[in-house]
């Protein structure tokens, strides 16, 4: 028997895909914007830190990179509970992105910061710089400026990956092609649909990101 491929049906799920398309946006940009702060945070910490702080985030750092994220996902949505924590989907969803990009953008943003030349740090302290006024004005847009190609594509992995919140029933992409598809039996065109809009989000997120550095990093841009 010959299967038939046909892509116009789909026009009727249109309100599903947008929404879909809506809320795995939401989840990146509130995911990009705390995990990248959280990120930040957690690498001064790590390199200039008070003693008793730096553990606590090398153990939340360790835990989050060794562990799968559904697994993440899962403690949030279905082992906060427990402790009486109740969390809707999405806000669940957006934690453990946030958690998430967190752990991995620290150890990123660390490795830049760990190319600066002492000589900066130094220079800061000549100044009497506090720990984080060295951090913030001499250390930590070097840093930025060094690895934002590499924390980009972090974003984007992080991105795709949001597409595995769809198993606590937060309506994304990934969720509103599963709905689709549970109800046409389709799963050909319903796929090969969602693969390709997940293909155009991360070319465009990687511009929008490319952009940015570009915003932020003016001279960079100019070299």
């Amino acid at each position: 028997m010959n299967y038939i491929f046909e892509f116009g049906w789909l026009a009727q799920y249109y309100p599903q895909i947008v929404k879909g398309v809506l809320i795995t946006l939401e989840l990146i940009a509130v995911g990009a914007a705390l995990g990248i702060s959280l990120g930040i945070f957690c690498a001064w910490v790590r390199a200039l830190g008070p003693a008793w702080l730096k553990p606590i985030v090398a153990t939340y750092v360790e835990l989050i990179r060794n562990t799968p994220f559904l697994i993440q996902l899962f403690f949030i949505f279905f082992g906060l509970p427990s402790l009486g924590l109740r969390l809707d989907e999405l806000t669940a969803a957006n934690i453990a992105m946030v958690v998430n990009l967190g752990a991995y953008s620290c150890e990123i943003i660390r490795a830049g910061m760990q190319a600066t030349p002492k000589g900066q740090f130094e220079a800061g302290a000549s100044l009497a710089m506090t720990r984080f006024e060295t951090f913030r004005h001499v250390v930590l847009v070097p840093s930025l400026q060094r690895i934002w190609p590499a924390l980009s594509s972090q974003v984007v992995i992080v991105m795709l990956g949001s597409s595995v919140v769809s198993q606590i029933a937060a309506e994304d992409l990934t969720f509103a092609a599963n709905f689709i598809q549970s109800r046409t039996f389709r799963a050909f065109e319903t796929y090969i649909v969602s693969t390709v809009i997940y293909l155009c989000l991360a070319i465009l997120l990687r511009q929008v990101l490319a952009v940015l550095g570009g915003l932020i990093f003016p001279r960079r841009a100019a070299r």
